[in-house]
């Protein structure tokens, strides 16, 4: 590896670049092209990109970029491990939509939104008390969530459920974002309980199943 790719203003450590169906959020179900950035600053218990925490490969913003348009995608979707624990990632973010591709970013609740492009999409994932992450959840980033953003929230019990209740009010989240994702977490909570609790509280939310793990059994590059 070159010493100037390792100090270059746009260099990335990237996990894959893949292209595959969204398995999730609204956009689920559309062909997307998703950019994993490597690193994580959070260990949440549930987490399925353990993968993604170390190594990837340096790449360069325009060769990341050209990877993307390789697969004329309208949908790109950058994630992680936590896409924003590298500051590179800003500029990244802004390129993909100067390039006229609809972005969504898939973020945890820890890092600081304030500089990401106001065109991206961003997909907040709150932690929730059996994350193991709570404590790490920066809520300053509610403040700047736009109508297009979209909050998520994994759900492990009950108890998880309670308090998603609790900040979708505290926060008048409903009235905030375009939508509210609530996701059993795979193999703790089933999808039918948790529909049913949705059900009969009358939730203003959108209960989700991922459809990559559905379909390929979250395999990596799906």
């Amino acid at each position: 590896m070159s010493t100037s790719l390792v100090h270059s203003d746009d260099a990335l450590r990237i996990t894959e670049i893949f292209y595959s169906l969204q398995g999730e959020a609204r956009t689920v179900g559309l062909p997307t092209v998703f950019v994993r950035l490597t690193g994580c600053p959070l260990r949440c218990v549930y987490c399925d990109t353990e993968y993604a925490f170390s190594g990837g490969e340096l790449q360069h913003r325009d060769d990341v970029m050209a990877k993307v348009a390789s697969y004329q995608p309208r949908y790109v979707t950058v994630t992680g491990g936590e896409p924003l624990a590298q500051p590179n990632c800003l500029p990244l973010l802004t390129a993909l939509c100067d390039a006229g591709y609809e972005v969504s970013l898939e973020t945890g609740g820890a890092m600081p939104l304030a500089d990401v492009d106001p065109r991206v999409v961003k997909v907040v994932d709150l932690k929730t008390p059996a994350s193991g992450e709570m404590a790490r959840n920066d809520y300053a980033n509610m403040a700047l969530l736009q109508a297009h953003d979209q909050v998520k929230f994994v759900i492990c019990d009950r108890e998880d459920y309670e308090w998603a209740r609790f900040k979708l009010d505290e926060y008048q989240l409903a009235s905030r974002v375009s939508d509210i994702l609530f996701s059993p977490s795979h193999g703790q909570l089933s999808g039918r309980e948790l529909a049913e609790w949705v059900l009969a509280d009358n939730l203003p939310v959108r209960m989700q199943l991922q459809l990559h793990k559905i379909l390929w059994n979250d395999e990596p590059g799906h």
